[in-house]
């Protein structure tokens, strides 16, 4: 029975090629966008779960409660921190801490090249237990003569990888012998480095004190232990070790399974992060699946009454209803079948490119069951979904009224094809609306005024000889001299994405009870005047000024925390010492606009410095670069010259809103095309079900401009009666999205016009091809029959 059903199957689908071909492409088209983004979404949700134990690895962030009554999860922890967790609470098996993982030079011999890595304390491979090629790495940790290198970093600087008790030089300063060789990270890591070294070797007094939060704490839970039990020991660390200024505050355990997607908190509870686009995306794979299964519940349901004799026929000859249904849901899993195999061929094809566009190594591992069984999965699912409509509805016809010619659908097929014509395009008006808010808002953070001037602002990462305190402002000097630079300015940060912050200013009255979590930065002379930033009182740090290593600067922000319009000369405490107000800065953005301004303090300080910013002159970036590389080989001969541009710094802040932008593109594009699909194949058959009437009325007079609008009209007023369903729901998801940034872009209302234009535009192109074909068709050869 099978057989014969499948060469029936066959027969049909060779009989109607175009219907056939659509319907083929269209799902192909839909399960190849769903398997797509199926690959993204198991990406996404894979991050660290690599790890050995990872369900007892945590992240700590800390909570700081504020005078308005919220509060301020920080990411970065103070360094104290991680002793006091090891000393005092028996619950943590394991803790480390790491800094913020610079790009520092590694020679060997006469090769060189710039490799990320961190310091980190003794205990890191004690939370971190990461698979290990040669060597001991906790072992090699330990000391501060050795380090612990990726197969990677092997392979590149020692022959056939043998590492192991070599030495290297990093930063062009401190020799270190490798101790140990450890495997790659992969891709689903949120650690990423390729080198290890002992903490001691670059800790300094700052990095001891309590009140400067700048560094990354994780910690390993004994076996046994749950969250709730060491929360509750963490919730003591800050009382009895930090001191009265920072006793509110509480250390928060995040699972590190986490990390990826649960990155944005509010009020000290995790609110979400790309976890967000992950659901938003799974949902897109399936409206773009129950779009291509609509087009073919259309079409099938459509060439009914092609259908209806064979039905007829059959059930005279004895077939029974579950025989016809086992018929044409055959067909539809068939049709189901050779869609899937194009797919995988589409997804093979565009696999690398999507790989490169979206910064992935996703792969398609064709000896994987697990993605068999999601393809047969998908093509029975698709096959019974697409398919048990027409199965039903035909398999019910009545074969006396079939074979008489007396046939009489009735309005339920029809209207059940417009329903399925409304919500297909309700889904792709959904996403119509999507790719236009998304990119308005990407635009708005492109544009928005920050505050703070970056563009034509190219930093330098100071490293080597021109990171030497007596070197730093020789340098600086040096190109300021060159006619193509306009300013040029040091810092420890760069200002679009400052994460370091503080608890230690104090002023007099300050009320002992207010938590102070300020933003500060490092930064030397001409900072206010290099990236243009609007002083609304006071003045700059004076070049060179030893008096101004005391002084500070302030914003609006830190104005209102401290309760004063006009806070320059005011006496101030903060842990490089005390001094004075100097200056007021209007508010300028240090993060992204996910998050509101917070309060910020400038110190000057020309000896602690990793980025020298210039700006040039308009016109004369290229002139100016070239200028820096000279005179970074001049002063810098041993590193290789590198720049970077301060707007692309700000832009890699949304990277995840970039991502989210091109997906929603290219699969809301997709999307559309197969909606237009199926609506080319319905108009189609519509136009040949109405031949005669077309017919009648061209002899009658009609034009064809008349007829077009009558084969129109139908499909268009669909697509407005979606326009009207889908805004509703297009708004709040949108709206919802809109929120998770501080400072965003109004949702017009002519995002949702122009969605319904652009809707209605392509639905009527669709649909004219078809309408104009029958339109100029000679009455003559559609009546002759009559």
């Amino acid at each position: 029975m099978l057989r014969n059903y499948l060469k029936i199957a066959v027969r049909s689908l060779l009989k109607h090629k175009l219907y056939s071909s659509i319907n083929v492409f269209g799902l192909a088209l839909g399960m190849a966008c769903s398997l797509l983004i199926g690959l993204w979404v198991r990406d996404e949700l894979s991050y660290d779960r690599f790890l050995p134990n990872a369900e007892a690895i945590h992240f700590v962030r800390v909570n700081f409660p504020t005078q308005a009554g919220d509060t301020v999860t920080n990411s970065v922890t103070p360094g104290p921190l991680q002793e006091a967790i090891a000393q005092d609470v028996p619950e943590i098996a394991s803790v480390t801490k790491i800094n913020y993982g610079p790009e520092l030079l590694i020679k060997v011999g006469e090769k060189a090249a710039k490799e990320k890595g961190h310091f980190a304390t003794d205990d890191f491979f004690g939370v971190f237990d990461l698979p290990t090629l040669y060597g001991n790495p906790k072992a090699a940790l330990h000391q501060t003569n050795q380090i612990v290198i990726t197969r990677k970093v092997a392979e590149k600087f020692f022959p056939n990888g043998q590492a192991v008790g070599k030495t290297l030089q990093l930063d062009n300063d401190k020799f270190y012998v490798v101790g140990a060789v450890i495997d790659n990270l992969p891709a689903n890591s949120t650690l990423q480095f390729d080198w290890l070294v002992n903490w001691k070797v670059q800790e300094q007094d700052w990095m001891k004190k309590w009140g400067n939060n700048s560094f990354y704490t994780y910690v390993r839970l004994k076996p046994h232990t749950t969250v709730a039990q060491a929360q509750a020991a963490l919730s003591r660390i800050y009382p009895r070790f930090a001191g009265k200024n920072f006793e509110t505050a509480r250390p928060t355990l995040q699972p590190i399974t986490d990390l990826h997607l649960y990155s944005e908190y509010k009020n000290g509870k995790s609110v979400g992060g790309r976890i967000g686009y992950v659901a938003v995306f799974s949902i897109v794979a399936l409206f773009i699946l129950l779009i291509a299964c609509i087009n073919f519940m259309n079409l099938a349901t459509a060439r009914s009454a092609t259908r209806a004799k064979e039905v007829g026929v059959r059930k005279v000859v004895g077939a029974m209803r579950s025989a016809l249904v086992g018929q044409f849901l055959s067909e539809s899993i068939l049709t189901s079948l050779l869609a899937a195999i194009l797919a995988i061929g589409m997804v093979w094809s565009v696999l690398s490119t999507f790989n490169e566009v979206f910064s992935k190594q996703l792969t398609l591992n064709i000896a994987e069951p697990a993605l068999w069984l999601i393809l047969i999965g998908l093509v029975l699912i698709t096959g019974f979904l697409s398919g048990s409509y027409p199965a039903l509805f035909l398999s019910s016809l009545q074969p006396i009224k079939t074979l008489k010619g007396r046939l009489q659908f009735g309005s339920g097929p029809a209207l059940f094809r417009r329903v399925l014509v409304v919500f297909q395009f309700s889904l792709s008006i959904f996403l119509i609306v999507g790719m236009l808010a998304i990119g308005k808002q990407m635009n708005y953070l492109r544009t928005k005024n920050l505050g703070l001037d970056r563009e034509n602002v190219v930093y330098v990462p100071l490293e080597g000889e021109i990171a030497q305190p007596k070197k730093v402002e020789a340098f600086r000097q040096e190109v300021m001299r060159k006619p193509a630079v306009a300013s040029a300015t040091t810092t420890m940060s760069l200002p679009v994405n400052i994460q370091s912050s503080s608890g230690d200013l104090t002023w007099p009255g300050k009320d002992p009870k207010l938590e102070t979590n300020v933003s500060c930065m490092f930064v030397g002379s001409d900072f206010i005047k290099t990236l243009n930033i609007k002083l609304l009182d006071g003045r700059d740090f004076r070049n060179g000024s030893l008096a101004d290593s005391t002084s500070y600067l302030v914003n609006e922000a830190a104005a209102k925390l401290m309760g004063v319009k006009n806070p320059v000369g005011k006496e101030v405490s903060f842990w490089p010492g005390k001094g004075q107000v100097i200056g007021l800065m209007k508010d300028f953005h240090i993060n992204s606009l996910h998050q509101a301004i917070t309060p910020l303090i400038l110190c000057f300080d020309t000896r602690n410095t990793s980025y020298l910013l210039v700006k040039t002159h308009a016109g004369q970036t290229q002139q100016a670069i070239a200028d820096l590389e000279q005179l970074s080989k001049e002063f810098n001969p041993n590193y290789p010259f590198n720049y970077h541009f301060l707007d692309e710094e700000y832009e890699s802040l949304y990277r995840s809103e970039q991502v989210v932008n091109k997906l929603i593109n290219y699969f809301g594009a997709l999307a559309i095309l197969i909606s237009c699909l199926g609506l080319f194949a319905l108009a189609a058959f519509t136009a040949e079900q109405r031949t005669k009437e077309i017919g009648v009325r061209k002899v009658l007079g009609a034009s064809v401009s008349n007829i077009v609008g009558l084969l129109s009209k139908d499909f268009l007023k669909l697509v407005v009666i979606a326009l009207v369903l889908a805004s509703p729901l297009a708004w709040w998801a949108l709206s919802t999205w809109l929120d998770t940034f501080a400072y965003q872009t109004p949702l017009s209302w002519w995002l949702f016009g122009a969605a319904g234009i652009l809707a209605v535009v392509i639905a009527f192109l669709t649909v004219s091809y078809q309408s104009i074909k029958a339109a100029t068709m000679n009455p003559v050869t559609s009546l002759r029959s009559e």
